[in-house]
């Protein structure tokens, strides 16, 4: 087999890989590595876990292209990368809950002010939680109030996983820059 270059198309390659060419999969890895582990890092801003979520992408490749096709791999690729940093994040416990933030502002401030200040920020959360578009909203309250999987989500709202995943990742990204602003308006108020 003559060798195979950068240039060649991806559904081509799918198709080699998944009848199981490691050349072909060298091929994608080398042509597409460099922008799998830059959304990675952009998320995680670590060299070492962007690597491994980078590998970890390309390792589902080589898996998944023998059981179904892919149809935009760049697409798949980087939705890939996503969910990889958001499963390191939830297995390291990156995202701050809900009772963290509530102590973290509890130690900086006096009891009757954190009081105070822990209402009206339930307040403010409960409300941007309102504010989502309704299936993120519904998907959100699923997954963090009641406590569903992600598949449990997609049998009950009748809708595929990878929806729900989609769906979580822009509620959160709307909840995370808001919670931002919240934690910025604390630092001030503290200041002040």
């Amino acid at each position: 087999m003559a060798p195979l270059d950068l240039s060649a198309d991806d559904a081509k390659l799918l198709k080699l890989i998944s009848e199981g060419s490691k050349p072909a999969f060298d091929v994608l890895y080398t042509k597409y590595w460099k922008q799998v582990y830059n959304a990675a890092y952009k998320r995680v801003n670590d060299i070492e876990r962007a690597q491994d979520i980078a590998q970890d992408v390309f390792v589902q490749l080589w898996v998944r292209a023998s059981k179904s096709p892919i149809e935009n791999l760049p697409a798949y690729l980087l939705v890939a990368a996503r969910n990889g940093v958001f499963k390191y994040m939830e297995k390291e416990s990156r995202y701050a809950a809900l009772p963290d933030t509530v102590h973290e502002i509890e130690s900086h401030l006096g009891r009757a002010d954190a009081n105070v200040l822990h209402d009206e920020f339930l307040k403010a959360f409960n409300e941007l939680i309102d504010t989502l578009p309704t299936q993120q909203r519904i998907i959100f309250n699923l997954r963090f109030y009641e406590g569903l999987s992600s598949q449990q989500i997609a049998d009950q709202l009748e809708i595929s996983p990878k929806t729900v995943r989609n769906q979580m990742g822009k509620a959160l990204a709307t909840l995370r820059k808001s919670l931002f602003l919240l934690h910025v308006l604390l630092y001030f108020y503290q200041q002040g």
